[in-house]
C-alpha cells in the first residue's frame, strides 16, 4: 500500500464501522424478531448509523493515527463507544422507541464492540506487518541539530513499524545560506512528505522559511525540540490570532474537563461498588479472620489544595505496623501478614477508596496521595511535588502503573516525573487508558 493511499484510510475505516454496525444491528434484531421489522426497528437502525457518523466525527475515531500504539488508541475508541451509548439511548428516550427490547439493544451494543475492537485489531496488524515491510511509509526530511537526527534517525531505524523513511538531513547553516530557488530545489529533493525541524535554539529565520515552504507544497512541518520546560506546565493561548505560549507555574484544567472527570469518578466508583460488592464481602471476611485488628485501617493523607483527609484501605499489616514512626513498605516487609501479601499484590487492598472518592476526597485517576511527613521530605528534594496539590490525588496513577510503589523517598521523588507528566495530559482517554493497564497490573498481581 503507497503512502499515496492513505488519505483514504479514514474514508475507508468508517465506511468498514459502519458496515460492522449494520452486521451487529441485524444480528440482534433477527435474534428477537426473526425478520427485519419495519417501524419502530428500521428507525432505530437509522438513529444507530446517523449517531455513529456523528460522534465518529466529533471524536475522530476513524482516524489512524501514525505512529500505531494500539492501547492509546483503544482507550479513545472505548470512550468513543460510551458516548455513542448514552447518545443512543438518548435518542431511545427522545423519539420513544418503545418496541425495541432490552435484550436486542443489549445483544447489538455487545455485538459491535466486539466487532470494534476486532476490527481495529486486525487493521494495526495488517499496518504493523506493512509498515515492517516497507510498505505505507512516509518520506522525511530532517533539518536542524545533528545531534538530535541521530536520535530520529537511531529511533525511526530500529522501529520501522512507524513508517518513516529519513531521506536526508540538512544542517541550519546550510539551508539559511542558499539563496530561495536553490533552497526549494533542495527541500524538494526526494519528494518529502514531512519535514523534521530538530533544535536546540530554534531560528526565527528557519522557521520562517520552512513555514512557508510547507504551505506552498503542502508539506508537514513537525518541531522537535531538545529544550524542556521543567517545574512548569504550558498551553497555547491565542491573542487575536497572535499565538503565545503560555507557561504558569500550576496545570490548567478546564472545568468542562473538572466536571466530565467528576461524572466519572461517581458513575465508575458506585458502578465497582455496586457490582463488587460480593468481593469486598469476601475480602472483609478473609482480612477479619485471617489477622487480630480492625478490617478497614484509615491514615490521614494530603489531598487538594493540602487540605488533609482519611484514605481507607483493607488492613493489610499488624496492627502495630508503624509503632516506631511512620515507614514504607518493602517487597519482603515483615509487617505485612499472609493474606496482606495476596491484596496488596493484586491492589485489591486499595478497594475501600472508591469511597474516598465518592465522598470527593479523590479521583479515580490521580497521583497518589502521601503522609505530611513524607511530602516534606519530597518538596526538599524537588518543590515541583506541590504542583500535585491543585488537583486530587488518585486511587491509581500512571506514576504507579509505570514505576509502581515506592520503598523511599528517593524513589519517590523517580516517580514524580510521572505524576507531574499526568497533570499536563488529563483527559477522560487518558484515565481509561490508566484504568486498564492498572487493571492488568491487579491480574498479573505486579502490585507489592
Amino acid at each position: 500500500m503507497s503512502v499515496r493511499y492513505s488519505r483514504y484510510l479514514p474514508a475507508a475505516v468508517l465506511i468498514a464501522d459502519l458496515v460492522l454496525l449494520n452486521l451487529a444491528l441485524i444480528i440482534s434484531i433477527y435474534i428477537t424478531y426473526g425478520i427485519y421489522p419495519i417501524g419502530s426497528g428500521f428507525q432505530f437502525g437509522v438513529i444507530t448509523n446517523l449517531f455513529w457518523v456523528f460522534i465518529s466525527i466529533l471524536n475522530k475515531s476513524y482516524i489512524i493515527p501514525r505512529p500505531l500504539d494500539l492501547k492509546t488508541y483503544l482507550s479513545r475508541l472505548l470512550l468513543t463507544l460510551t458516548y455513542y451509548l448514552v447518545g443512543v439511548l438518548g435518542c431511545i428516550w427522545v423519539f420513544q422507541l418503545n418496541q425495541i427490547p432490552r435484550p436486542t439493544f443489549i445483544a447489538f451494543y455487545l455485538s459491535y464492540l466486539c466487532f470494534l475492537i476486532a476490527g481495529r485489531g486486525i487493521l494495526f496488524f495488517l499496518l504493523d506487518n506493512l509498515r515492517k515491510r516497507g510498505y505505507n511509509h512516509r518520506q522525511v526530511l530532517v533539518v536542524g541539530d545533528k545531534s538530535l537526527f541521530a536520535r530520529i534517525d537511531g529511533l525511526f531505524k530500529s522501529h520501522p513499524e512507524y513508517g518513516y523513511d529519513i531521506l536526508d538531513f540538512i544542517g541550519i547553516e546550510e539551508i539559511l545560506s542558499l539563496p530561495e530557488n536553490l533552497r526549494d530545489f533542495k527541500l524538494l529533493n526526494g519528494n518529502p512528505d514531512e519535514i523534521f525541524i530538530c533544535y536546540k535554539e530554534l531560528d526565527e529565520r528557519l522557521l520562517k522559511i520552512l513555514t512557508r515552504f510547507g504551505n506552498t507544497f503542502s508539506i508537514k512541518i513537525k518541531v522537535i525540540s531538545d529544550n524542556i520546560l521543567e517545574q512548569q506546565f504550558e498551553h497555547i493561548l491565542n491573542y487575536n490570532n497572535l499565538k503565545v505560549l503560555h507557561v504558569t507555574s500550576q496545570p490548567k484544567v478546564s472545568y468542562k474537563m473538572q466536571i466530565l472527570k467528576r461524572a466519572f469518578d461517581i458513575g465508575f466508583s458506585a458502578l465497582v461498588m455496586s457490582i463488587g460488592a460480593p468481593v469486598f464481602l469476601i475480602i472483609y471476611i478473609i482480612t477479619k479472620f485471617s489477622s487480630k485488628g480492625p478490617v478497614f485501617y484509615k491514615q490521614e493523607r494530603v489531598g487538594k489544595n493540602n487540605r488533609p483527609f482519611n484514605i481507607y484501605k483493607f488492613r493489610s499489616m499488624h496492627v502495630d505496623a508503624e509503632k516506631f514512626g511512620p515507614c514504607l513498605s518493602s517487597a519482603d516487609d515483615p509487617r505485612i501478614t499472609k493474606w496482606g501479601r495476596v491484596i496488596r499484590r493484586t491492589r485489591m487492598d486499595e478497594l475501600p477508596q472508591f469511597w474516598n472518592v465518592l465522598k470527593g476526597d479523590m479521583s479515580v485517576v490521580g497521583h497518589r496521595p502521601e503522609r505530611q511527613y513524607f511530602i516534606e521530605q519530597i518538596v526538599e528534594k524537588n518543590p515541583c511535588y506541590k504542583h500535585l496539590f491543585k488537583m486530587k490525588p488518585g486511587i491509581t496513577s500512571i506514576g504507579q502503573v509505570h514505576y509502581g510503589y515506592a520503598e523511599n523517598v528517593d524513589e519517590m521523588c523517580d516517580r514524580l516525573r510521572y505524576d507531574l507528566l499526568y497533570h499536563q495530559n488529563i483527559s477522560l482517554n487518558h484515565d481509561l487508558n490508566i484504568i486498564l493497564q492498572t487493571i492488568k497490573v491487579m491480574v498479573q498481581s505486579k502490585g507489592k
